[in-house]
């Protein structure tokens, strides 16, 4: 059986949790653009809390433990650091990224090809 089309897709809304925010920012701190394994960040709050700051998609990013102290509790522009990309609430799940390439994959290909070519674009 294969499924041609869809209906109907229920939508899902992307959970705000760790390990979504890890994957949405690449594992990289947000200030200095280096990658860290997940036990070397932490979140920051790009707007602290202690000046009305709120836990949001689009307030929280990851920051190395370094860039966090020096950060503190001021914004960015009062530390004298910038952000490298703007926080926002990702559509899909960040966590799932699935390689079609990879070779576990190679015989969803003809089901991914015909539902690729004959989708109705709206």
């Amino acid at each position: 059986m294969r499924l041609i089309f869809y209906d109907r897709l229920p939508r899902k809304d992307v959970k705000f949790n760790r390990r979504n925010i890890f994957a949405r920012d690449g594992g990289r701190c947000q200030y200095c653009g280096k990658k860290f394994p997940s036990s070397e960040l932490s979140l920051d709050h790009v707007l602290p809390r202690s000046q009305g700051g709120k836990t949001t998609w689009d307030n929280v990013v990851c920051c190395c433990l370094a860039c966090n102290v020096r950060k503190g509790g001021r914004t960015p522009q009062q530390s004298h650091m910038k952000l490298i990309v703007k926080p926002h609430k990702p559509r899909r799940c960040p966590v799932i990224n699935v390689k079609l390439s990879n070779v576990r994959y190679r015989s969803w290909k003809q089901f991914l090809d015909h539902a690729y070519w004959s989708v109705e674009l709206k």
